[in-house]
């Protein structure tokens, strides 16, 4: 491989595979998400996403296969690789009797932090999770969803390259979830995120690419837009001024006639029609609305949602 092939991307893996007893986990993963993107990872329960995320990080030993973190290879055994990375597993699991502060201390103290600068650091992390005024509580009195801000924390402190998170809005309330996600938005390519999540829709909202896994199996990776367009359905809606009236219901009678037309549902102010053929009726779907004189204010071909298109992927 390239040193520029090398370089180009945050995490690599070629041909990972773990077994466990006879069960194939991960079978021959194969993945390079780029510097500087925000990498969904998608799958059922029991799909491999863990065992992955393990894998990456060296906590777990391939069967077979090599994967890299800012191309220091992981499955080495290199004990200076986490200096490369942050990592929130699913779970995270703390020091009860210890303050957020001293917990986060304790782990700067890990990655050998001076101490001035450590001291700094922690505060500077609890704020940006929303922990600051619990900085002298004990871990030990911190609901499920502090103990995750705590989690993205620790895994943020020494400014790492790239974060693997695991699940990182499972245990948040949705202003949690609100909060945790416009942050991980607003990081602006300055730090490579790999984030799994079985919120299909956080996923959505702020992952470029997304791969699917399946049985241990990468099943998809891409573009989230391009993947979405490439399922796209074959429906178009479209919204008229106002609550709907007859012009509407006149205009999906005379629609329902056209050939290429399959169905027209009416409900309120939108008409969705359902097509046979894409193509025909993205050319001459809107010489037919013009021809209506509806008062339009949207016409928007239906788009799948990542749900549908990962739900399609898994079966």
């Amino acid at each position: 491989m390239s040193e520029k092939t090398q370089t180009e991307f945050a995490i690599r893996c070629e041909g990972l595979t773990r077994y466990y007893g006879e069960v194939k986990a991960l079978d021959h993963l194969d993945l390079a998400v780029p510097y500087g993107s925000i990498f969904g990872f998608l799958g059922r329960n029991g799909a491999g996403k863990t065992t992955a995320m393990r894998l990456l990080t060296g906590l777990a030993r391939p069967t077979s296969g090599s994967a890299w973190i800012a191309d220091v290879e992981m499955t080495s055994g290199n004990p200076t690789a986490g200096n490369a990375f942050g990592y929130l597993p699913q779970q995270p699991v703390f020091y009860g009797w210890m303050r957020a502060w001293e917990y986060l201390d304790y782990v700067g103290r890990l990655y050998k932090m001076e101490a001035k600068f450590r001291k700094k650091r922690v505060f500077e992390v609890l704020e940006q999770v929303g922990l600051l005024d619990a900085a002298k509580r004990k871990v030990a009195g911190f609901s499920g969803g502090m103990k995750q801000r705590l989690g993205i924390a620790q895994a943020i402190l020494h400014n790492p390259q790239v974060l693997l998170l695991d699940e990182p809005t499972s245990a948040l309330d949705p202003a949690g979830r609100y909060e945790v996600l416009d942050w991980i938005h607003n990081l602006n390519q300055k730090t490579t995120v790999f984030v799994s999540s079985h919120i299909l829709g956080d996923i959505e909202r702020i992952c470029e690419q997304v791969a699917i896994l399946h049985k241990g199996k990468l099943v998809k990776v891409g573009d989230r837009d391009k993947i979405l367009a490439e399922y796209a359905t074959n429906a178009v809606e479209i919204q008229v001024e106002g609550e709907g009236n007859g012009s509407l219901q006149s205009f999906a009678e005379t629609t329902r006639q056209l050939p290429w037309v399959e169905n027209v549902y009416v409900e309120h102010n939108v008409a969705r029609i359902m097509v046979s053929d894409i193509q025909t009726g993205k050319s001459n779907l809107m010489q037919t609305v013009a021809q209506s004189g509806l008062p339009i204010v949207r016409v928007e071909w239906v788009r799948p949602s990542l749900e549908e298109v990962f739900l399609e992927l898994s079966e």
